[in-house]
């Protein structure tokens, strides 16, 4: 069973993610350490006893759809009931609108130990926690009042709409219509999919935010707008009235997250309502709807990423505990009697450092990720510009590489089950269905690492990348001038994956700046790894150099030196994909054919 590693999530928010340092100079105003911990702990015994227990019925029962109404599995609504009574929704929330206004840091720390507990339950509020963002940043102060109280409390919940089914992951073919009715409102018809808890039972009514083309709309992406579509009409008192136009025609059949409603929407032609059309009102400005979206995407991409760490937390905890009990041959050198526990042979051994270092690295990331938006946040002039520039450059490879590392890890852990892993009821071929689906939606990592390679490495003619890239160098001088033997041969190890990223950043600019996309194209997936795995080997330095006396440090400083050595060289052959393998794909349509 999942218990809460919040003893090392604490450590990676303050000593590696900076935390700390932010809190003693008072970035976050009255916000202080000890209610960081008993907020952190709070939120672990809720995911360890109220989540967990109820995922593996999530997965065997699954969601149903009948006459349009959609019923969760037993005790999930009662548990999203007491996770929003525990105020966990409003957490980052504005404190205007009945949040508590609490840094990013601790919504993605929350967000890992809910998804660990089950990925099918925490993705339904992660969309309502966008939908918040995006109204606050975008809607009028009326539909402000009107629904973003109760979208901060969770009482009601959001949805995401852009997927149609010749429209996905390319929003210039979306076709759904919308039609001004004359008073400020819209019809809209169309058809989305893939929509995520788009009809549940959780709450009373669910806030669609659809996009859609207006009739004099320009071709493309530049015509695309943004509306609110409720389920229920909202009445001047805050009371729900009549039913609006929108339903869920049907669930998808999932390799994974069973518990958690993929729904088909159908907006606009008459099931509800006096005549056809699903009453929306414009968020932000017409043919503007993908900028106000992006607000929502770029929180639900880091969150996101969260899923891939709380997957690989998970499986790696699931797959620690079999490996003790689980006796196996005699490895060498065990003293004790009969078959030795399978942690004993080097190679289970291996697979589980691997595991560890993979989710910790993944986590760091996230974090630092996080940081830099709440940086952004608080911080003025060019500094909250170098701040929102690093988490630019973050969010796809926290994204990406921490929801691959979420099916490594899945997977590993499957392995080291052995054949007991491949069975269901052992529990460890779940989370290997549930990781699968991270790295498609909300941006598949390939759209990532296009988007790092193309969009994120021009940040500010390359000076945003350099920075980062000198934070990795100082992780390594501290290694270095640290001497400690338990961190022996970390540095230079270190020091030859960061020349891997600075020579692959140099040759993807390079070709940027001549117009070769091809070459820099092909170099873009492999390169969001060797970032990732580069930044994983830096940050368990740095988190095993901070509380250097702790009690853990030997453990921290063992997978920092596992991570040097046994996972950063995997930078060297990257960058020669990274920097040659254009070459290779030049006839891959005649070798595909």
């Amino acid at each position: 069973m999942y218990r809460a590693p919040v003893e090392e999530i604490a450590h990676t928010l303050k000593s590696v993610a900076g935390l700390r340092k932010a809190l003693e100079a008072g970035r976050f105003g009255d916000l202080g350490e000890d209610l960081v911990d008993a907020i952190l702990a709070e939120a672990g015994r809720f995911a360890t006893d109220q989540i967990a227990p109820l995922n593996e019925i999530g997965d065997t029962h699954g969601a149903v759809l009948e006459d349009a109404a959609v019923t969760t599995p037993p005790g999930w609504k009662e548990l999203y009931r007491n996770w929003i009574d525990g105020g966990w929704n409003g957490l980052t929330g504005p404190e205007e609108f009945g949040g508590q206004g609490l840094p990013m840091l601790l919504s993605v720390a929350a967000l890992e130990m809910w998804n660990s507990g089950s990925l099918a339950f925490g993705i339904g509020p992660t969309l309502t926690m966008g939908a918040v963002e995006a109204l606050e940043k975008h809607a009028t102060d009326e539909l402000k009042a009107r629904y973003l109280e109760q979208l901060v409390t969770g009482e009601w919940m959001g949805t995401m709409n852009l997927t149609e089914p010749q429209a996905g992951s390319d929003l210039n073919a979306l076709k759904a219509r919308a039609e001004p009715v004359g008073d400020g409102t819209y019809r809209i018809f169309g058809q989305k999919i893939y929509i995520t808890y788009g009809e549940h039972d959780f709450t009373d009514n669910i806030i669609h935010l659809v996009l859609a083309r207006l009739p004099d709309a320009p071709a493309g992406t530049r015509g695309i707008s943004l509306f609110l579509v409720p389920k229920f009409f909202v009445g001047d008192d805050g009371s729900l009235g009549a039913r609006n136009d929108v339903f869920c025609s049907g669930l998808e059949h999932k390799l994974g997250i069973h518990a958690s409603p993929t729904c088909t929407m159908i907006y606009g032609d008459g099931k509800f309502g006096d005549q056809p059309g699903a009453i929306g009102w414009l968020i932000g400005e017409e043919n503007r709807g993908l900028a106000c979206m992006f607000t929502m995407m770029n929180n639900a991409r880091l969150a996101v990423g969260m899923q891939g760490v709380a997957i690989a937390e998970t499986a790696y905890q699931k797959a620690l505990a079999y490996a003790r009990e689980r006796t196996q041959g005699r490895a060498p050198g065990f003293k004790g009697e009969g078959m030795s526990p399978i942690i004993e042979h080097p190679d289970v051994a291996r697979m589980l450092m691997t595991m560890k270092a993979l989710t910790q690295g993944a986590r760091a990331i996230c974090y630092s990720c996080a940081e830099a938006l709440d940086m952004a946040r608080v911080s003025e002039g060019d500094e909250a510009k170098a701040w929102a520039e690093r988490a630019s450059l973050i969010t796809p490879i926290a994204k990406a590489f921490a929801t691959d590392i979420g099916m490594e890890v899945a997977s590993l852990g499957v392995q080291v089950h052995g054949g007991m892993g491949f069975i269901e009821e052992t529990g460890a071929a779940r989370y290997l269905r549930d990781a699968r689906i991270a790295p498609i939606y909300e941006g598949t990592n390939g759209i990532q690492a296009i988007d790092l390679v193309m969009r994120k490495l021009p940040l500010s003619g390359g000076d945003t990348v350099k920075a980062l890239i000198s934070d990795f160098k100082a992780d390594a001088e501290a290694a270095r001038a640290s001497n400690a033997p338990r961190l022996d041969g970390v540095a230079e190890h270190l020091d030859a994956a960061i020349a891997d990223l600075e020579t692959a950043t140099a040759y993807l600019q390079l070709a940027i700046s001549e117009g070769r996309q091809t070459d820099a194209l092909a170099g873009a997936t492999p390169y969001l790894r060797l970032f990732g795995l580069t930044a994983t080997a830096a940050m368990l330095a740095r988190g095993a150099l901070a509380d250097i006396d702790a009690p853990e440090a030997d453990g921290r400083a063992a997978l920092a030196k596992f991570a040097a050595i046994s996972l950063a060289p995997e930078t060297a052959g990257l960058c020669v994909t990274i920097t040659t393998g254009a070459d290779s794909l030049e006839a891959a349509q005649a070798a595909l054919a």
